[in-house]
């Protein structure tokens, strides 16, 4: 029971929260408080809309990534943090804000209902209210069906392949060389197939219903993977394909999301327990470009969910709501959703949690090793187009890891087969598989797929029954790679060292 020191101690708790709720405004001293984002922080109504303002436009100016007159697609879910985004571009973009936004904003919105179970009178629904809250923005608009990644040819992945990092310029002679001449546009990376991805991308309310063969096919490769865990990485991969591919075909290299402070720091937690650490400074930072020219921004990431709340409760920002793989699940349904919760329950207790684990991704740094045209393609994850990280030496815990794994998976063997590498099967089409780069009918199994992928992706594709499952463009392209690694080990022997001269 409780005694009257505790008594005491709740009085002066209720007392205290009293004072808190009723104190004034901590920057202006006159205007009553209605906003309390930390303990100590109170706003009122104005202060806090030039305080949201203010941190939004001093995270474009001290990174200095987007250059004026610069086309940025931005990336819209129908959530909270993305709406409030897309209404500070408009606010930073209109005739009375002292200092104006100079770049030129375009907005996608990718249709993910199939995935989720929707059937298509659900999602046309949901499409509407997109459609009819993207019209009042006034911007250019596109709505892309998740679909639609089962109809992009091989040649995506190979133009979107990060080039080597240029020495970095100052940021006036970057937007000098911007202004003074005519860039190259993102869409030039193509070369002439630019213009049949272009049709695949309906801009305003044309919008059309997807084949139903390539719906099948969505629903087909999610029904593939085993756990919820797994589902989420490949949706988040083939999202960012999708945002990639629009962005590179409609002429935007800058690409902005609106992921908040709480879910980069959900983030950090999960990618480190898929192991996907060696590349949090892509996934949590401010800027990725591990897509070459389409560099990915993140203004959002200052903000914390509770104030991306308050703004849009207190200045009317409209937001969709559409359902997603984790909504209604429980909390141990994957691992993204347990971090979720365990920020979210520690944030409440401890205020600063989320703060501390922001500030940690800050300070991540990646390194970057020179790579060559010629191994740029071995080099990358052929799913999440990351560095490689399997390319270690043989005392590591990574080679351990995969011994361990090899030995487990060993089955014995009673009849004996003939020495040598059997033949892989082809299609019948000989013709077609002469054309290593054409040929979309060969077979590929999952211990072919595995050296083309990082270690994190490689979790994930062992949740999966069969790779088979997966969009033709990323067949077609590990099928490629594979021959080319296979090719390579066959004259190992015949080849040089890098370190040998010419003699």
């Amino acid at each position: 029971m409780c005694d009257v020191q505790d008594l005491e101690y709740m009085d002066l708790g209720k007392e205290e929260k009293c004072q808190r709720l009723g104190k004034t405004c901590m920057k202006c001293k006159e205007g009553a408080a209605v906003v309390v984002i930390r303990v100590g922080d109170a706003f009122c109504k104005s202060c806090f809309r030039d305080y949201f303002v203010h941190k939004f436009r001093a995270m474009l100016g001290k990174n200095r990534v987007v250059y004026p007159g610069e086309k940025v697609l931005l990336a819209y879910s129908g959530g909270a943090s993305s709406s409030a985004m897309i209404h500070q571009v408009q606010e930073g973009l209109s005739r009375e804000a002292p200092k104006k936004l100079r770049f030129t904003p375009g907005i996608l919105f990718i249709d993910e209902g199939a995935v989720c179970g929707q059937s298509w009178e659900q999602r046309e629904q949901t499409l509407s209210e997109v459609q009819q809250l993207l019209k009042k923005t006034n911007f250019p608009f596109y709505i892309v069906a998740l679909e639609q990644v089962f109809n992009f040819p091989q040649y995506v992945l190979q133009s979107a392949l990060p080039v080597n990092p240029k020495d970095p310029v100052n940021y006036k002679q970057a937007v000098n060389n911007f202004l003074g001449q005519k860039m190259a546009h993102p869409a030039d990376e193509l070369g002439g197939k630019a213009h049949e991805l272009a049709q695949l991308f309906a801009t305003g309310g044309t919008y059309s219903r997807p084949p139903v063969v390539y719906t099948s096919a969505l629903i087909g490769m999610f029904s593939n993977a085993r756990t919820l865990t797994a589902k989420l990485e490949l949706l988040q991969c083939l999202r960012s394909h999708l945002i990639m591919i629009v962005a590179l075909t409609c002429g935007y290299p800058k690409v902005m999301t609106g992921e908040s402070c709480t879910r980069l720091a959900t983030r950090l937690l999960s990618n480190i327990s898929l192991g996907r650490g060696a590349f949090l400074p892509l996934d949590t930072g401010f800027s990725d470009d591990r897509y070459g020219n389409v560099i990915t921004v993140r203004p959002m990431r200052e903000y914390s969910l509770k104030e991306i709340s308050f703004y849009n409760r207190l200045f009317n920002v409209p937001s969709v709501f559409i359902p997603t793989l984790e909504t209604k699940a429980p909390d141990n349904s994957s691992i993204q959703h347990l971090s979720e919760s365990f920020i979210t329950k520690l944030q409440a207790d401890f205020p600063s949690t989320v703060s501390t684990m922001y500030r940690t991704s800050e300070k991540l740094n990646i390194s970057r090793a020179d790579v060559t045209e010629e191994n740029v393609q071995q080099e990358r994850c052929l799913i999440c187009m990351c560095t490689l990280d399997t390319c270690i030496g043989d005392a590591s815990a990574f080679s351990a890891t995969q011994v361990s794994q090899r030995l487990s998976q060993r089955k014995p063997n009673k009849n004996a087969e003939p020495t040598g590498n059997p033949e892989r099967p082809r299609c019948n089409n000989e013709q077609c598989c002469d054309r290593s780069s054409s040929c979309s009918s060969s077979v590929l199994d999952t211990e072919d797929f595995m050296p083309l992928l990082c270690y994190g992706c490689r979790l994930t594709v062992r949740d999966m029954i069969s790779v088979s499952a997966f969009p033709p463009y990323i067949l077609q392209e590990a099928e490629q790679r594979s021959r080319r690694l296979g090719m390579r080990r066959e004259i190992q022997e015949f080849l040089l060292d890098e370190g040998c001269e010419d003699l």
